[in-house]
């Protein structure tokens, strides 16, 4: 569907260059949620809008659907352009319009007939849950509103891809939650595929199928959200993650008042058998007893999971078989250090 093919960009030049971007590859499937995370100044706004090629790349290859955008001259790229909506931070809605007027307006450009425009328009609002407020203009709107109107907007060309450029920054978390929602029944109703960055794992976590981190310009590490967002392998990735965690206490604080002489082990459980009893289960029958310093039990999208770091206390022999029987059993073990 998206394929970024060693795409770099690079701004000024002499002393005065600066790589936004390094050869970077990047490949997204046909209706997925494809959530880019990075830290300020790491690349990903660079990155999306060279997508659609409001960034053009200093060098590398942009293909969507087949196409290969890098190539197309300008009429061509204004045509493919209309197949990629986006939608902002900060909204970018035209203040002296209605909320009808700034749906419409992609339609007005494109030459699309007045009855049809009426149509749509009315279809979308009805799809983000503005029916009244047609007449408004957007100081009369809240801030998840706004945005709200801005996704209608992107959709009137009904595009293939919909790109998402820090989308809930501006946002309370209630009304980030709302519009999340929204871009998660869209992608289910239309098969859109989505491509959105932030800085917030709590967005990739709700609603993302993969993601990719990106730093210094380069991804760093990419796959599925569960994969790498329970097993991170980059230190930035274990930030973002830590971050999000919003535990206290560190795992040597939890450590050090403990007992015994054990090492703590992370247990994580992943879609149904989060609320199995396995861990109960098996210590009894491997006799030993465990204590538990951390634990949370969450969703990632709509997939629950849990995870729990644990103190066994037995014989070496009675842990080790312990440990043994959660891994047979399908959950992911790791002794920490």
């Amino acid at each position: 569907m998206i394929e970024l093919k060693q795409i770099s960009k690079v701004y000024g030049s002499g002393n005065k260059k600066t790589t936004a971007l390094s050869g970077l590859d990047l490949t997204i499937g046909k209706g997925e949620i494809f959530g880019i995370i990075g830290h300020s100044g790491a690349g990903k706004s660079t990155l999306i809008r060279c997508i659609n090629l409001l960034e053009r790349p200093s060098t590398g290859e942009v293909w969507i659907n087949g196409v290969q955008m890098t190539r197309l001259g300008k009429k061509q790229l204004q045509k493919e352009r209309r197949r990629i909506g986006m939608i902002f931070q900060h909204f970018n809605l035209l203040s002296s319009a209605t909320v009808y007027d700034n749906i419409a307006f992609p339609l007005r450009l494109s030459g699309t007939p007045k009855s049809r425009i009426d149509e749509k328009v009315k279809e979308l609002l009805a799809l983000v849950g503005l029916e009244q407020h047609g007449s408004k203009y957007p100081a009369q709107l809240s801030g998840g509103q706004k945005q709200r109107v801005g996704i209608a907007r992107a959709l009137a060309s009904e595009p293939d891809v919909l790109l998402c450029d820090e989308a809930t920054s501006a946002l309370d978390p209630q009304t980030t939650d709302s519009i999340l929602k929204l871009l998660l029944d869209i992608n289910k109703q239309f098969n859109l595929t989505i491509v959105l960055i932030t800085h917030e794992m709590h967005v990739i976590q709700s609603i993302c199928d993969q993601v990719a981190v990106i730093h210094q310009g380069g991804i760093v590490e990419q796959g599925p959200v569960a994969n790498v967002f329970l097993k991170p392998q980059h230190p930035i990735t274990r930030d973002f993650i830590q971050r999000e965690s919003d535990q206290g206490e560190s795992l040597q604080e939890l450590t050090g008042t403990a007992s015994g002489a054990s090492q703590p082990v992370k247990i994580t459980f992943l879609g149904d058998k989060t609320y199995e009893s396995i861990l109960s289960q098996t210590v009894r029958r491997t006799g030993v007893d465990f204590a538990i310093l951390q634990g949370k039990i969450s969703t990632i999208k709509t997939v629950p999971y849990g995870q729990l770091i644990v103190r066994f206390e037995g014989s070496d022999e009675a842990v080790q078989r312990t440990l043994e029987e959660l891994a047979k059993q399908g959950l992911d073990v790791e002794v920490m250090n």
